[in-house]
């Protein structure tokens, strides 16, 4: 299987995030990408590259103009009025108030965000950039004729929607690849989301659209952040109606019950009859992450990526969450080799 990356993901570092009412240092920095660079060279499962960053029009088939452009701007008005440091929301709308786009920066960190985790840097639009870049040429290798291409994006992007930011997330790489799948001809298109976390921008990108079905296997919203989005009875609306499916699990676990939730999403998914399937591989499910609530054990993974390859299906793999760095490039190679050996 080929893997496409970007030098420019090491770009976006951040000094750390807010958490748990403290600041600590990131869980999502450039040595994730480093350490499954190194475990794919040492496993040889294919060639690697490394792809052009893409352009901002790119982003636009699925964010909003706007957004974009404040993507675009928002470190230069940051360091113009903040300084050097990392920019970070402070307060956020309640309900009652109205959504009114703010002319200070501080309060478009605020108008689009959704957690003070996320912080932009003076690197972060030129790594999303590249992410993007990295996911387009992978789609576009699937689109031509592979069976399938790992896109080892970073920074992540399932938790960001049309116009909003949050989760470590800024553009939403699964939904581009998605959209660029249906412009370039495909009728239907599935995204399957196997990360630990619910996948809320996805959601709301396709949420009233019934060519694009969202799948998402996660832990419970109810405890786990985002909190907001991801129940069972959210199943789409408008033309969208029965196109989005949530399967929320209960923290612990194991590959046991996970196996039955992947199960149920893949026969929703083969019956979608797609032309093509975006995976938001996650691996934030392992037993060993410091941020999450799973116990999916190296051997899991193997098996994950062959019940992947059951849907005999044209497939784009894109990188999502997974921070304990010292097992990620190892649970990362059984699924690709999972994969490939199940297909």
């Amino acid at each position: 299987m080929i893997t496409v990356h970007s030098d420019r993901q090491a770009l976006h570092h951040s000094a750390g995030e807010l958490t748990s009412g403290r600041f600590v240092p990131a869980f999502e920095q450039p040595g994730r990408i480093d350490a499954v660079l190194a475990a794919l060279e040492a496993a040889a499962l294919g060639p690697v590259i490394a792809a052009a960053p893409a352009d901002a029009r790119a982003l636009r088939g699925v964010h909003t103009d706007d957004y974009v452009g404040f993507l675009r701007d928002a470190w230069t008005l940051w360091r113009a009025q903040r300084g050097e440091h990392d920019a970070l929301p402070l307060n956020w709308r309640a309900p009652g108030m109205r959504r009114i786009r703010p002319d200070s920066i501080d309060g478009l960190l605020s108008y689009y965000s959704f957690d003070a985790g996320t912080p932009i840097t003076a690197g972060t639009w030129d790594a999303v950039l590249g992410a993007t870049g990295a996911v387009l040429e992978a789609q576009r290798l699937v689109a031509a004729g592979a069976r399938a291409a790992f896109a080892l994006t970073r920074p992540p992007g399932h938790h960001a929607g049309r116009n909003f930011y949050g989760g470590y997330c800024y553009a939403n790489s699964a939904a581009i690849a998605a959209q660029a799948f249906r412009d370039g001809g495909a009728a239907r298109v599935a995204v399957l989301d196997v990360d630990y976390h619910h996948g809320n921008g996805t959601q709301e990108i396709f949420y009233e659209r019934a060519d694009v079905l969202t799948v998402s296997i996660h832990a419970d919203t109810r405890v786990t952040f985002p909190y907001f989005l991801g129940h069972a009875d959210e199943t789409g609306d408008g033309d969208g109606d029965g196109y989005h499916l949530n399967l929320p699990l209960p923290h612990g676990t194991a590959w046991n019950t996970y196996e039955s939730a992947l199960d149920a999403a893949l026969l929703r998914v083969a019956d979608h009859a797609p032309d093509a399937v975006v995976v938001s591989l996650g691996l934030d499910t392992f037993d060993g992450d410091p941020i999450s609530h799973f116990r999916l054990q190296e051997r899991d993974f193997a098996a994950l990526g062959a019940m992947l390859a059951t849907l005999d299906t044209p497939t784009l793999l894109v990188f999502e969450g997974g921070y304990a760095i010292e097992a990620l490039g190892a649970n990362t190679v059984a699924v690709l080799r999972g994969f490939d050996n199940g297909a």
